[in-house]
């Protein structure tokens, strides 16, 4: 979406904003910005492509509120949080700004520059103050598919878009996953695959989750793709995590998941125990995303699991809701928490 056609949705509610909007876009020493509405409040600024230290403090002197924080495409930064009349709260977080913002293969999808929106039940915000974050900042990648990515369009969340509210401060998430990608697809395109690599510094966490698109992938073919990006991020001294993909909703006569729902592809092929395999031979910390995202949903059930996915809106038992995504990304950070300790 251009920045005019934002600007212009957002007019309509632009007479009042918590404080004057220079104050409240700049903040002390910051880099100036532009902020509209009121239910959400925008602000954008004019930022070239980077890692930016974003401070918010969010709260009014005269009303109560309840504001969340988005960045870019939808992502969320800071959970829902309360504030008393009179009373602040402080949050803190590092935004990667690229272009494009979302899916890397949807070139007119988002604004040039940062994008901060202040959602909620009643969104109140007192300063916004954004500096270039410092030279060397913790990154983790994300390479992966439609489960994982930056999605642009309501109700459809990647994981990947959750779980930044979940971080301590001064990580940086770098979302490079897009729909449609499977393990063969994702190195091939230089949208992709070639265009994170680069980024990629010493130390850095890059995440590996591939299987949904795979329903037609030999294990030999999806071994070594696997086995080519690990290798690939060990030259480059990162530290790469294969994730097996999380379960479709898919339930048999017993209330049980499918076959298929646990990514037994159309030749047969147990993509969870393919990838769990190259894990071993190459000593890579593997998650079991698809055992761990089984046994949420199958605890749940056919009925009360519906909300994780867009079933209701959709008819979607492989897409994630917000809630959805924000239960399936905490599976994987518990995951990573496990996987990376020494």
């Amino acid at each position: 979406m251009k920045r005019s056609r934002v600007l212009a949705l957002t007019a309509a509610a632009a007479a009042v904003v918590a404080v004057p909007a220079p104050a409240l876009a700049g903040g002390r020493h910051g880099i100036p910005g532009e902020c509209t509405g009121t239910a959400p409040v925008v602000c954008h600024y004019d930022v070239p492509p980077g890692e930016y230290d974003v401070a918010v403090l969010l709260g009014g002197p005269d009303a109560a509120g309840s504001t969340a924080v988005r960045a870019e495409a939808r992502r969320m930064m800071v959970a829902e949080t309360a504030t008393e009349a009179g009373r602040f709260a402080r949050r803190g977080f590092i935004v990667d700004v690229r272009e494009p913002e979302g899916e890397p293969t949807l070139p007119d999808v988002g604004t040039p520059g940062l994008t901060l929106t202040f959602t909620g039940a009643a969104p109140l915000v007192h300063r916004v103050t954004v500096r270039p974050a410092p030279h060397r900042t913790r990154q983790l990648f994300l390479a992966g598919d439609s489960t994982v990515c930056d999605q642009a369009v309501v109700p459809y969340t990647g994981w990947g878009q959750a779980i930044p509210q979940h971080l301590p401060y001064g990580v940086s998430v770098a979302n490079y996953a897009d729909s449609g990608e499977g393990s063969a697809s994702f190195p091939a395109d230089p949208r992709l695959w070639a265009t994170m690599l680069p980024r990629v510094g010493r130390g850095d966490v890059v995440v590996l989750q591939f299987g949904h698109n795979d329903k037609a992938t030999t294990a030999e073919d999806y071994r070594a793709d696997l086995t080519r990006m690990v290798t690939e991020l060990r030259a480059l001294h990162a530290r790469p995590v294969l994730v097996s993909p999380p379960v479709r909703r898919l339930f048999d006569a017993t209330g049980h998941l499918t076959p298929v729902a646990r990514h037994v592809n159309g030749l047969g092929v147990d993509l969870p125990v393919e990838m769990e395999a190259v894990a071993t031979e190459l000593d890579v910390p593997y998650i079991n995303l698809t055992a761990d995202s089984a046994a949420l949903v199958e605890a749940l059930g056919p009925e009360a699991s519906k909300p994780i996915y867009l079933y209701d809106e959709k008819r979607d038992n492989t897409h994630f809701s917000e809630y959805g995504a924000d239960q399936i990304g905490l599976l994987v950070l518990a995951g990573l928490k496990k996987a990376m300790r020494p």
